[in-house]
């Protein structure tokens, strides 16, 4: 096997515990280093809320999300360290702020799961095969949500709203690949050139 550099590889070893887990393979990651605003591992609340803010949020929205997100995620990214009151997110260890009550289309190690992403269109977008209503949307987090898991429903909930906010087209469709474009983080950055060539 070729050997890999430190940078292409997290800190984070495979649940068997023997190969480790190559960041390209991790698309959570890729997921949340738009946020990384000065690409260093880290992202800070300031950098969140840029990052919001470059997409096209709203002062109070990005505000709000920034102070949320990085409280809530901090410190299950930075096991075994002390708290910070600078609630910064390691990248490296952003699969282990995954929640329940959510579509399983990133698992436990924050890989892309391409069935469970083709569930989401099979088993919901009954209006157009290749996007989802606003009631197909939220018949989807219903049945994703796990018993007592309120913080679960709430994340779920949250991100996928406000992606529909953000994303829907005029008839009120969130297209498939706009979906899977967000998984990936590509959605943001497209946003983004989208919003300053304005």
């Amino acid at each position: 096997m070729a050997s890999l550099d430190s940078k292409t590889l997290s800190n984070k070893r495979s649940e068997d515990g023997n190969e480790p887990i190559c960041r390209e393979n991790n698309v959570l990651q890729k997921h949340v280093a738009f946020f990384d605003r000065n690409k260093d591992g880290i992202i800070y609340p300031w950098e969140t809320f840029q990052g919001f803010r470059a997409i096209g949020c709203g002062l109070l929205f990005s505000t709000a999300s920034a102070i949320l997100i990085n409280v809530a995620f901090s410190q299950k990214t930075r096991l075994g360290k002390m708290p910070s009151l600078l609630f910064p997110i390691e990248i490296n260890n952003i699969q282990r702020t995954k929640h329940g009550s959510d579509s399983g289309v990133y698992d436990t190690e924050g890989r892309f799961v391409p069935t469970k992403f083709e569930e989401i269109f099979s088993k919901y977008a009954h209006t157009n095969k290749t996007a989802l209503t606003s009631d197909e949307l939220r018949r989807m987090l219903k049945s994703n949500r796990n018993p007592e898991d309120y913080r679960g429903w709430v994340a779920s909930y949250a991100e996928w709203m406000t992606l529909y906010v953000l994303c829907k087209d005029i008839r009120g469709f969130l297209h498939k690949e706009t979906i899977r474009a967000v998984y990936d983080g590509s959605l943001f950055h497209k946003m983004e050139k989208e919003r300053v060539s304005r």
